[in-house]
């Protein structure tokens, strides 16, 4: 195969202004000219090998960093917006999109957030007689899509959070570990923790110095929810420091990465970051040896594997997504090509959904995405009990996965063929963008493509795809 050429003008020029460097001074460092430099950084050449190693030799740059970032993700969220049929029915081609994405990245995130607003916009005077009656009426984006969003854009690995919890892990004395750490720093401050018999997961009494845990919870769970509490009361100031720098346009969204940022720093207190990467690597991403070594539930587990995203020491890029009863997305995240719809549910050609089918079980799935790329995508149902007789059972399947070539990584990929391209079941992002003609489980036409519909044939559809 061809070598793919790689063009990453936005993140040279991300880089040199990081390094507080004039094109001519990054130029000479890089030991090209001024005009090829201006080139690169314009994408109208690609950065050469030469470049890329003296990244490495003169700064220390992780390179595989020029090949990720934003613009699959940018392009994915754009096509998903232009294929609204608010817009022409000639929509912009793939190539300008990928253009936009590279040499114009905040022009493309300006574009998503005003189609964002016209969504929410929309649906607003689609319910008009309920909304005039509102004094909060506003077009201000949804707090939880601009949490999630920023979560997304940043690999879903906050940096500084990530050391924090590492460093708050380090076992010193006779401890055994995290949880006892976490006992230890919450007595210090005065604070007793107890078991209660309710269903509220954690309670936190500051008048009594108290902190509540759930009996009815599992123990995995009374551990994390014990960590989130220590990151609240211990972590504040660097908390508060990285929302500042998220710029947030509401209370209830900061409010909400708030808690977000606190459950990510409990995440990577109970699996620290260079403790858990080696173990996942010397496992082979066995999923419930992880779990056991950790005192984590399977869940956490998949999701923490899903932010190893730290530079110089990245893990297996994975994809994370959970799913409800219903196909609604409530959790995603994608280090790699694939990426989710930002509306709607997940492709029903995909084996998450099947999970709920199969409690306890783990499924294997070969896939392959509209694009040709290929994934093993590995799914389960997780449960979440009420804790007692007539309490509501949660139910929500899990998957994780990652490109076919990190297979070797993977035991779920044992004796699977991955060779035989027919063991690759064709599944998609969402029906109004996939390219897909021929998907029996298609559940709208494609607003890319023309239909034909003849009243004298009726196939599996009532229409084709032209």
């Amino acid at each position: 195969m061809p070598t793919q050429k790689l063009y990453a003008g936005a993140k040279l020029r991300e880089t040199r202004q990081r390094l507080g460097l004039t094109q001519k001074d990054f130029a000479a460092k890089l030991g090209v000219s001024l005009p090829y430099l201006n080139q690169m950084e314009n994408n109208n050449r690609p950065v050469s090998t030469t470049v890329v190693l003296a990244l490495a030799q003169e700064f220390g740059f992780d390179v595989t960093e020029l090949s990720t970032g934003d613009a699959e993700r940018m392009v994915s969220d754009m096509r998903e917006a232009l294929a609204d049929p608010v817009f022409a029915d000639d929509p912009p081609p793939l190539s300008d999109l990928r253009l936009t994405a590279s040499n114009a990245p905040a022009l493309a995130r300006a574009f998503l957030e005003l189609h964002r607003t016209y969504r929410q916009t929309h649906e607003r005077l689609a319910s008009l007689d309920e909304a005039l009656g509102r004094e909060d009426a506003r077009t201000q984006p949804s707090p939880w899509d601009e949490v999630r969003d920023f979560f997304h854009y940043c690999d879903n690995y906050i940096d500084a959070v990530d050391h924090a919890a590492e460093r708050f892990a380090q076992p010193t004395g006779a401890q055994r570990g995290v949880r006892d750490i976490a006992q230890d720093r919450l007595s210090d401050m005065g604070i007793s923790v107890s078991l209660a018999d309710t269903g509220k997961m954690r309670h936190f009494d500051r008048d009594s110095g108290t902190l509540y845990l759930s009996s009815r919870s599992e123990p995995e769970t009374r551990t994390f929810q014990m960590l989130l509490q220590v990151a609240l009361l211990t972590q504040d100031k660097l908390i508060e420091a990285t929302l500042d720098l998220a710029r947030f346009q509401s209370e209830a969204a900061r409010a909400i990465a708030k808690m977000g940022l606190a459950n990510y720093f409990a995440g990577a207190a109970l699996m620290p970051y260079g403790m858990f990467l080696q173990a996942a690597q010397d496992t082979r991403h066995d999923l419930e040896i992880l779990a056991n070594r950790f005192g984590a539930s399977i869940e956490q587990v998949c999701h923490r594997l899903s932010t190893l995203q730290r530079p110089g020491a990245k893990g297996v890029p994975f994809f994370f997504v959970r799913v409800d009863q219903a196909g609604t997305i409530t959790k995603r995240h994608s280090a790699t090509r694939l990426q989710f719809a930002r509306f709607g549910g997940a492709c029903p050609l995909w084996n998450v959904h099947r999970a709920f089918e199969t409690p306890g079980r783990f499924l294997r799935q070969l896939a392959e995405t509209p694009d040709g790329v290929r994934y093993i995508s590995l799914a389960r149902d997780v449960s979440k009990p009420g804790g007692s007789f007539g309490s509501p059972v949660r139910r929500f399947a899990i998957a994780l996965g990652c490109e076919v070539k990190h297979s070797d990584a993977l035991v779920y990929a044992d004796d699977l063929d991955l060779t035989n391209a027919r063991a690759f079941e064709p599944i998609g992002i969402s029906c109004r963008i996939c390219e897909r003609t021929d998907c029996h489980q298609r559940s709208v036409p494609p607003l890319e493509r023309q239909l034909q519909v003849t009243p004298d044939e009726r196939n599996v559809l009532p229409y084709r795809v032209g």
